[in-house]
């Protein structure tokens, strides 16, 4: 079997998928995985409101036209659909392509959004929602719909990424993106990073799952049927047994008999029941799936095995300070992910005249960086971190500098990635001086502190991350 050619190993990154923000995909191949909607609507960065909030504009606008019978906008947005090839995620790569294509599929979206009761009286109300109650459409076509809508937040952040990590980019073009102000497709040229002639688009890891959130098979086996099971067993409808010890039941299996399923049939279910949907979206919504885990955990234990010998090899000092931060930016997206996300490399502020080694996105909803904002009242919708490969201790200045990038806008959290102190009591003390005159959280990354935290992986106890980070911050901000 042949070894398939990923991402990583074609523009030489020397990087695993545990070190990458986006997904590490195959460039000859697809892999199953596909972007979810709903990942979008409950995820926390600045970069997923972003993007949800497109995919809700479209949706309005769509279901706004098929209401209204004006099919020919209906059709107008539809049509720039196509299977997003450039991302290689699906089953999508290498199926024909071109307008006759497009045309096609929007005709085939159209019939099935213009035909469901679902959209004519208003019980869908979202993107994901297509899964349960439009026929025709399942979780290929709403991840595919899905990453024509966000193409060009994807663009931007492909090229991010490509400077993050040097990969060299070219101006390519792509299918159109959806724009949110106009409400309207617009063709536009993309900085990309390009393989055999093709574009490639990176997508963020913490988007994908291998099946999506909403699916019509779960919410027939263990909602709908569910319910319908105590409804008749109530009733001590003609299904029910009796067991010998008194138990009445209805076996599932007759039950799909006299329901069998279909989207019509969930459509009409969700119509006459409306609280079993919206116990479903509340689950749903309480219940958040984990991004979808791209390496195991064994993997896990020799990737940070491994990037614990490289920090020890990496020798402080001017000469290899590049080495330092490349390789601090893979350890922190193996340590934080999914909590700090979208890593974007020398930020600039202050119209340039100052600039952060690099910035991550908060998209925690538990833990520590939850904690932050929510309990302890710090702005952090980025986190900043500066990497200092110096062979002394940080001192007032590096505090200062990291210090002075803090706002209300961007956050008031920081970290100060370094070698080794010969002082811990004065390296906290110059923490809490920050703390303790308002100007924000500054918490140290030593290369010890680095070690420990990488130990949690290889001992399977990655909780402890965030155990020590919160015991870090009780001692900067209460001793």
């Amino acid at each position: 079997m042949t070894t398939p050619l990923l991402f990583s190993s074609a523009f030489k990154l020397n990087k695993t998928q545990a070190e990458l923000d986006f997904v590490d995909i195959p460039l000859d191949a697809d892999i199953p995985l596909f972007v979810d909607p709903f990942a979008l609507s409950i995820g926390a960065s600045v970069f997923s409101g972003q993007c949800h909030e497109l995919l809700v504009k479209f949706f309005e606008e769509l279901l706004r036209a098929v209401r209204t019978n004006d099919l020919d906008r209906a059709r107008e947005l539809l049509l720039h659909f196509h299977e997003p090839n450039e991302t290689h995620l699906g089953l999508s790569s290498g199926r024909p392509q071109g307008a006759g294509i497009g045309r096609q599929q929007a005709e085939q979206l159209l019939n099935a959004f213009s035909k469901s009761s679902a959209v004519a009286t208003g019980l869908l109300t979202s993107l994901e929602e297509c899964e349960l109650m439009i026929d025709g459409i399942g979780s290929d076509k709403i991840s595919d719909l899905t990453t024509n809508i966000i193409r060009a937040c994807l663009s931007d952040y492909t090229k991010e990424q490509c400077e993050l990590l040097g990969i060299p980019t070219q101006t390519a073009a792509l299918s159109p993106s959806f724009d949110g102000a106009s409400l309207s497709w617009k063709s536009q040229y993309h900085q990309l990073p390009v393989w055999e002639k093709k574009p490639v688009l990176l997508v963020p890891k913490i988007l994908v799952r291998r099946s999506h959130t909403y699916d019509a098979h779960d919410y027939y086996e263990n909602y709908v049927l569910d319910y319908l099971q105590q409804e008749l067993i109530n009733s001590n409808d003609s299904l029910v047994h009796s067991l010998k010890n008194g138990k009445r039941v209805i076996y599932k299996k007759e039950l799909r008999n006299r329901f069998p399923f279909s989207k019509s049939f969930l459509y009409d279910f969700s119509k006459n029941h409306p609280d079993i949907l919206t116990r479903y979206r509340k689950d749903k919504t309480d219940n958040k799936t984990d991004p979808e885990e791209l390496i195991s955990e064994d993997q896990e234990v020799k990737i940070a095995l491994d990037l614990k010998d490289a920090l020890k090899r990496v020798p402080a000092g001017d000469e290899k300070a590049t080495l330092y931060h490349h390789l601090m930016m893979g350890i922190i997206e193996l340590l934080f992910f999914p909590n700090l996300v979208h890593p974007k490399r020398e930020q600039p502020i202050h119209d340039g005249r100052k600039r952060i080694d690099f910035v991550m996105q908060n998209a925690a909803q538990d833990g520590i960086f939850f904690q932050l904002h929510m309990t302890h009242k710090i702005p952090c919708p980025y986190v900043m971190f500066e990497c200092k490969n110096y062979t002394k201790d940080p001192a007032n200045p590096e505090f200062d500098q990291l210090g002075g990038r803090f706002s209300e806008k961007r956050g008031k959290v920081g970290f100060l990635c370094f070698r080794s102190t010969s002082d811990e009591a004065l390296l906290i003390k110059r923490c809490q001086d920050t703390y303790n005159d308002g100007r924000g959280t500054i918490l140290p990354l030593h290369d010890g502190i680095v070690l420990q935290l990488l130990d949690h992986l290889v001992n399977m106890r990655r909780k402890n991350i965030d155990l020590d980070i919160g015991a870090l911050l009780q001692k900067i901000a209460f001793s």
